[in-house]
């Protein structure tokens, strides 16, 4: 079954503004619903069943087309070919509608002249106005076939003089192997009650060239003693096509670069992969890099100029003899390459195609520039999924754009597939929260001069159905990316302070204090001090008892009215301690401006304090330590593994330490039993 209620949705968003019809949003989706329902489920006899159907609802804007062929092409997955009966499913229908609406105003006019006739010959003036204005060609004959009148409009179709239709017939008007059949219909006609009949044939124009035409046939029959004659409206079928070719070009080609869209683009891609494509192919995805900020900075014009400049040179690099291309995005180009020889030939192209773009387009005295991020995806061709590729081509442009934009990459399907299986862990991570999946474990942190425990610092573990236990490492870098660090963060922090709130009522002021990592994006929280109130007024834990670590690089990153709201969590009695000190630049200037409550040391500082380790790295951890205790800070480190390191940690003014040197992270009840007994 078809879900149509999101595209049927998204689908009129796209046209509502262009449409005649009178309908409510409820019954245009509702409506759109039953197309897509028919064109993804149907094929190419559906698409034209729904063109159709758009124009007797009333959809004859022919905005409301060109919105329909680019929402349909670009955010569903119906075919060029169905797209294209769409297309002429709609010519059709607007062809019948106007035979139609011309059919009632002949027959209104014909019998508006015979009642006219009889009552005042100044009717006839009417009725000549609208034979002669009509844009269909219109020729009138006897029953042999004699000519009696035609309008401008046929003679102007078929490129005669008026005075040279009295030389030939109504047959010699017709091709000359339809003209059995024309005489057949007239037959019909008037041996039945049928008073008019519709028909494809062809004509003939004055210099021989043949016209295919759509044919209204009528048979008059006066009141009087007037002979029966017939009537005839014409289409010229030769300019419906060509529209609908038009309109087709349309719905594949980008109407602003000139370039082939991604609908068409798609259509390469499945030939590419099919039984009858190349052997291998390459495929080069292109993104724009900072495209917002040159249309923010200048205006959506020069931003359109841009895209015309980077399509100009990718159809230079690229030309048809080397592969194909088309735009597939807002500032996205692809580039569909069948055969190619080698990849170092496809990389040189790509090389070739980002060097071209080192000239700026000048905006009056701005030489605007513009850089790019490749993707290029190289494979074998047949038996492969179009889609798949295309993915894979967005995937790797994605890793450009990570690693410092302004650059290629190659598509690398081991770290597709490790990439796939971290955004789905974090994908899955809303429903592991509702499913209870997740817990805290702590970590204590000891004293070194006489092993109690100084605090406990949380930790979010998910116990995965699948995949076992997993430590913070392998989801929460994930986990920010997606945004989901937000809701895992405010909901270990409501569970520890929980369990902290209890500590503290059975021990006093002999609990630990509670630690946990505040992350840089909960830092960009405009509600920080408030959340953590109202989690500390809920819980019952006093302020004092809760500390926020802080990475090393985290006061560099913040803005100053971020770094104030630190301020304010400080001032309420909240640690704050400075984290994964690891050697590197800390920052001493933006440091200052946090009133800190500790300094905790990790990595390369400890391992420099084992036994045996590096003198220079020993040297550099010594260092670092007493420049540390500078600060007049409690210090503590992190992955203590070793009793040497614990021992020197010590040694140094170091308080406390946790690792698996002093046992692994514990339970809630662990802890308890831990503390309490």
């Amino acid at each position: 079954m078809v879900d149509s209620r999101e595209p049927a949705v998204a689908w009129a968003a796209a046209i509502s503004s262009t449409l005649l019809a009178n309908l409510t949003r409820e019954k245009l989706e509702q409506l759109l619903g039953g197309y897509v329902e028919r064109l993804l489920g149907g094929g190419v006899d559906a698409a034209r069943e729904v063109g159709h159907s758009m124009v007797k609802n009333d959809f004859i804007s022919s905005a409301t087309l060109e919105q329909t062929l680019t929402y349909l092409g670009e955010h569903t997955p119906a075919t060029p070919a169905q797209l294209a009966a769409l297309a002429a499913g709609y010519a059709e229908g607007l062809r019948d509608r106007t035979l139609d609406q011309q059919e009632i105003s002949r027959t209104a006019a014909i019998n508006t002249m015979r009642r006219a006739e009889n009552a005042v010959r100044a009717s006839e003036a009417k009725f000549r106005a609208i034979f002669q204005s009509s844009a269909f060609p219109i020729v009138v004959v006897d029953l042999k076939g004699k000519i009696m009148d035609v309008n401008e409009a046929l003679l102007t179709m078929l490129d005669y003089r008026r005075e040279d239709l009295d030389k030939i017939t109504g047959r010699d008007l017709a091709h000359p192997e339809d003209r059995e059949a024309l005489r057949e219909i007239g037959q019909t006609l008037i041996n039945t009650d049928l008073d008019h009949i519709r028909v494809e044939k062809r004509m003939i124009r004055s210099d021989g060239e043949t016209i295919q035409t759509h044919m209204a046939i009528s048979l008059v029959r006066e009141n009087d003693d007037t002979p029966p004659y017939f009537v005839t409206m014409i289409e010229n079928m030769n300019e419906m096509r060509a529209l609908q070719t038009q309109l087709v070009r349309q719905s594949l080609n980008d109407m602003q670069t000139g370039l082939p869209n991604r609908t068409q683009f798609l259509g390469w891609l499945e030939g590419a992969v099919g039984s009858k494509g190349p052997e291998t192919l390459a495929l080069v995805q292109v993104d724009v890099d900072g495209f917002r900020g040159v249309n923010d900075a200048f205006g959506h014009e020069v931003g359109n100029r841009v895209l015309m400049q980077v399509a100009t040179h990718l159809r230079a690099v690229f030309s048809e003899e080397v592969g194909k291309v088309a735009r597939i995005g807002e500032d996205e180009f692809g580039v569909l390459i069948k055969d190619p020889r080698d990849l170092r030939g496809v990389i040189a192209l790509v090389e070739d195609f980002t060097a071209r773009l080192e000239e700026p387009i000048w905006i009056g005295a701005h030489g605007v520039g513009v850089t790019v991020s490749a993707g290029i995806v190289a494979r074998a061709a047949r038996g492969g999924d179009a889609v798949d590729l295309l993915r894979s081509a967005d995937v790797t442009v994605g890793w450009a754009k990570r690693d410092g934009k302004a650059q290629w990459a190659l598509y690398d399907r081991d770290r597709d597939l490790r990439d796939k299986e971290r955004y789905a862990l974090a994908a899955s991570i809303p429903g592991a929260l509702e499913e209870g999946q997740f817990r805290v474990d702590y970590f204590p942190v000891r004293s070194f001069a006489d092993g109690s425990v100084l605090a406990l610092e949380a930790k979010i573990v998910w116990d995965h159905p699948v995949r076992g236990v997993l430590c913070p490492d392998l989801f929460m870098d994930q986990s920010n990316d997606n945004g989901m660090i937000v809701r895992l963060v405010r909901w270990a922090l409501s569970e520890a302070c929980a369990q902290a709130s209890l500590w503290c009522a059975e021990l006093g002021s002999r609990a630990p204090a509670l630690s946990i990592d505040l992350p840089p994006r909960l830092c960009q929280e405009p509600e920080l001090v408030a959340e953590v109130a109202r989690v500390l007024d809920r819980t019952g834990l006093p302020a004092t008892q809760l500390r926020f670590e802080l990475h090393e690089h985290l006061p560099s990153l913040l803005s100053d009215d971020q770094l104030e709201e630190l301020t304010i969590l400080a001032e309420r009695g909240i640690g704050l301690v400075l984290d994964q000190v690891n050697g590197g630049n800390v920052g001493v200037d933006r440091l200052r401006l946090l009133p800190l409550s500790g300094v905790k040391f990790t990595g390369a500082v400890v391992r420099g304090l084992d036994a045996g380790a590096n003198r220079v790295d020993e040297s550099a951890s010594v260092a670092l330590l007493k420049w540390a205790s500078i600060l007049g800070l409690p210090l503590y480190a992190e992955d203590v593994r070793t009793a040497a390191e614990a021992s020197r940690l010590a040694a140094l003014g170091v308080t406390g330490g946790q690792g698996s040197h002093f046992g692994p992270p514990l339970s809630a009840s662990a802890v308890s039993s831990l503390l309490l007994s």
